[in-house]
């Protein structure tokens, strides 16, 4: 598979862009990782002010960005290792659960017990990691996610607005409890710089893109 570079400390709607210049001329699968400053993404068809609590965000300086893909409202912080994959091939349902079974794959070689559900997430031991969202344009497919390292949960909760169904659901503690930092679970990875490392390596080795 394809690594292309990226510059280090750009904004998340600069990395977004990047995808979308990519997209329209990838001759081959190609992937990249980066790493924001805090930044709260919503998906293409939410609404900011039922999903963002912005004046949270405007007081800690968080920004807030719209991505083109589908999916739920997430946090990202520099804790948080972003993945962004582009295939020229516009079967996005194939490509989204391609990239989705090398990522589990990737996670359990490292030794945690990770596996996909139906709502594009990557758990261990019943608890998010990770998540993905997906994008197909007219040229291609862009797929892209999370890894949660050491992601500021306690900020994570204050900026993003949970909708009423999650909070009758799941409750506070619960959401806070349905999510975990992979440096919680594993010393494998000593800082964020590693995991970006060991990720990068093996998304490279792939033969079958």
């Amino acid at each position: 598979m394809n690594s292309k570079h990226v510059p280090e400390g750009l904004s998340l709607a600069e990395y977004l862009e990047i995808e979308q210049t990519l997209v329209h001329e990838v001759q081959a699968p190609t992937f990249f990782t980066w790493i924001a400053p805090p930044t709260v993404i919503y998906g293409h068809h939410q609404q900011a002010e039922a999903e963002v609590n912005e004046a949270f965000c405007r007081s800690h300086g968080i920004a807030v960005v719209q991505r083109k893909s589908g999916g739920g409202c997430v946090y990202a912080d520099r804790g948080n290792l972003m993945i962004s994959y582009v295939s020229p091939s516009t079967k996005s349902e194939e490509v989204f659960a391609h990239v989705l079974a090398i990522l589990t794959e990737i996670l359990q070689s490292a030794g945690l017990p990770a596996v996909t559900t139906a709502h594009n997430d990557i758990l261990v031991d019943g608890r998010k990691v990770s998540g993905w969202a997906c994008f197909r344009a007219p040229t291609g497919t862009i797929v892209h996610g999370t890894m949660l390292y050491d992601v500021d949960i306690e900020t994570m909760m204050a900026a993003i607005t949970p909708s009423s169904e999650k909070l009758t659901r799941h409750g506070i503690a619960s959401v806070r409890q349905r999510v975990v930092n992979i440096r919680e679970l594993t010393d494998r990875f000593p800082s964020i710089e590693d995991l970006q490392s060991y990720v990068t390596a093996h998304l490279a080795a792939r033969k079958d893109g």
